[in-house]
């Protein structure tokens, strides 16, 4: 097979990586060449994939963000890459990953189409994680660039969702002084009683029993925005010396 012959050449070149780099490659080619199988980039030509391929199309809006501010960030990279292993383990997450440095290479990627796809397939509470996966990305090399919140912006317009739901997964990345209000969807002016209904409102929309998907990583990222609720819930109960 090809991929064993690029690899063998890519080791000669390079070592151990051009090893890697070859065996990718390679790969592709042998993929491509062989009717029976699918690529990356017959699926989005042919516009059939399957909600299995559910990872697909996050790893694809993954590399928009990654692209966002004109650098590819090894930080970034890596944060993918730890969070996919972590999710789905090491062996479902170097398939995964192979899949993502083929979309990276690709300039054709349409946030737009990809979007519209996850819309028809996926709940809104699944679409607010993904947002907040698609944050932790960018603040994965130590800030969150202005390219990257609107490259964000953009997608989650795609993705129909509420400027103040985007707003207040903006704010558990971009601190600011009433981080903890945004995060609630209220004002600074809010009544006690407001509080705490605003906290049992966004403690349903959040809870990770809602987001009812199989994807071990957007389920990760429910219990994690659902965490930031909480934590921000009690940090105005602190301000305001609530028990």
């Amino acid at each position: 097979m090809f991929k064993w012959l690029a690899a063998i050449v890519g080791f000669a070149i390079r070592g151990f990586s051009g090893a890697i780099l070859g065996f990718f490659l390679g790969s592709f080619i042998d993929n491509f060449g062989s009717g029976g199988s699918k690529t990356v980039f017959s699926d989005f030509t042919r516009q059939q994939v399957s909600p299995a391929d559910f990872e697909l199309h996050l790893l694809s809006l993954c590399s928009l963000v990654i692209r966002a501010d004109g650098t590819i960030s090894q930080r970034e990279l890596d944060y993918v890459r730890q969070y996919f292993v972590g999710a789905y383990g090491k062996e479902k997450a170097n398939a995964i990953f192979r899949k993502f440095n083929e979309i990276n290479k690709k300039h054709e990627i349409s946030a737009q189409r990809i979007c519209a796809i996850l819309n028809q397939r996926t709940r809104y509470e699944v679409r607010l994680q993904l947002l907040h996966f698609l944050f932790g990305i960018a603040q994965a090399d130590g800030s969150v660039s202005k390219p990257e919140i609107n490259k964000i912006r953009e997608i989650a317009g795609y993705l129909k969702v509420a400027i103040r739901d985007f707003e207040s997964i903006m704010a558990m990345f971009i601190k600011s002084a009433d981080n903890a209000y945004k995060i609630l969807e209220i004002d600074k002016s809010a009544t006690n009683d407001e509080l705490k209904k605003a906290y049992r409102t966004m403690a349903k929309k959040y809870h990770p029993d809602r987001v009812n998907t199989q994807n071990e990583a957007i389920k990760k990222g429910a219990e994690e925005k659902f965490k930031e609720v909480q934590r921000a819930y009690e940090d105005i109960q602190k301000e305001r010396g609530l028990s």
